[in-house]
């Protein structure tokens, strides 16, 4: 680890929650003109999951910044055209087009691993290339099945072909039907002016430390580094040559780097009420929310139900700059059922009240039911609150 260089600014915790929420398109007016392509450009990368409760994570992310978006229309801008594909980033996720060039060190990466945890069968590889490249796009089950028993992770060998030829790069996922990935021919799906791997490493881990650190708006090296699930000591080899400028944030306790142009003026404008998916590149890092907010994030669909504090898919609700609250939603037919509710305060009941209500309109809902809530005096305002905000 090299020396950190003198910082070039020093920022108030205050300055930097309010610069983080501004870089992640939660503070000010929203970028409606761009949509949802404005939001996937801004954030760099939006994360995919399988968990569908009020919507998909990546529907949610959008809505989170935009409000009721179209759920057609977020589909379409994601897999219609040349606009996005699917790669390892922070996770599964669906990056902006032009960036494929910069995720050349990670394709040569998986060309030179040693070791996979499926074996590829002799002949698979080509045979899967052969069909796509004769019958077009294709799921996994199209090219021969995606499984070999019903075990989840006992992929058939065409799934583990594709899925190697996903991470070469020679394959790229076009679209999700039913979840499913669509597979086609990178050379069909990505423009020619794009489809190369001729940056060197150096180069692309310039330009993704870059690019996280202006969605992060400012952040330190662990911070950078988690955004693309890149290691430390490529952060560190490049990141004096990011164009980000070294920081001081009151209370961090270690070194941070910003976005010049967020230090150019002062976050100002109207902040977002809203859901948050636990997907959200806003909190994808407990400690980084934890330091930001003093809000401890876990998801804990993955928890056993009798260990579970906030719910299956507790949802993070933002207001006023701040994390609030939580809701673990579910749908009944046309309610939106609040499963459990945990609340910062009594203060914190109008913010989730609105929350809760935007988004049942988003997801055609017309009712809201709150089950539980987890400060039980605070659940007649709260029920008060909603039905006042539902009339």
């Amino acid at each position: 680890m090299t020396t950190a260089p003198r910082p070039a600014f020093d920022l108030s915790a205050d300055e930097a929650r309010r610069i983080a929420l501004r870089a992640q398109g939660l503070l000010g007016a929203p970028d409606r003109r761009s949509g949802v392509r404005g939001v996937l450009r801004r954030l760099g990368a939006v994360q995919l999951d399988t968990i569908s409760v009020l919507a998909r994570s990546h529907e949610l992310i959008p809505y989170a910044r935009l409000g009721a978006t179209g759920r057609k229309t977020v589909e379409n801008t994601y897999w219609k055209g040349t606009r996005a594909f699917e790669y390892w980033s922070h996770a599964a996720c669906i990056l902006p087009i032009e960036e494929w060039p910069h995720f050349a060190f990670r394709r040569r990466a998986y060309r030179n691993r040693p070791h996979w945890n499926h074996e590829l069968p002799d002949g698979a590889y080509d045979q899967v290339i052969k069909q796509l490249t004769t019958e077009g796009p294709l799921t996994a089950t199209e090219l021969g099945g995606a499984k070999r028993t019903s075990e989840w992770w006992d992929w058939s060998g065409s799934k583990v072909a594709v899925e190697r030829a996903l991470m070469y790069g020679e394959v790229v996922c076009v679209e999700r039907r039913g979840w499913k990935r669509v597979y086609d021919l990178a050379e069909r799906a990505v423009p020619a002016e794009l489809l190369h791997d001729e940056l060197d490493d150096t180069e692309c881990l310039r330009r993704l430390v870059g690019l996280a650190g202006k969605s992060l708006g400012v952040g330190t090296r662990a911070d950078i580094a988690d955004y693309h699930r890149l290691k430390g000591e490529q952060v560190e080899a490049v990141i004096a040559e990011s164009g980000l400028v070294p920081v001081t944030v009151e209370g961090w306790g270690k070194p941070a780097w910003a976005d010049p142009e967020a230090l150019a003026a002062p976050p100002r404008g109207r902040h977002r009420t809203t859901l948050l998916s636990p997907f959200d590149s806003l909190i994808w890092e407990r400690a980084r929310t934890e330091r930001i907010f003093g809000f401890s994030h876990r998801l804990e669909a993955y928890v056993p139900r009798h260990k579970r504090v906030h719910g299956y898919f507790a949802m993070p609700v933002l207001a006023g700059g701040r994390l609030v609250g939580r809701v673990d939603p579910a749908r009944e037919g046309g309610t939106l059922v609040a499963k459990q509710v945990t609340l910062e305060d009594a203060r914190s009941v109008p913010a989730v009240a609105q929350a809760l209500v935007e988004a049942a309109s988003w997801v055609d809902c017309t009712d809201v039911r709150v089950e539980r809530v987890d400060a039980p005096e605070l659940r007649e305002p709260l029920t008060r609150e909603l039905a006042r905000a539902l009339a």
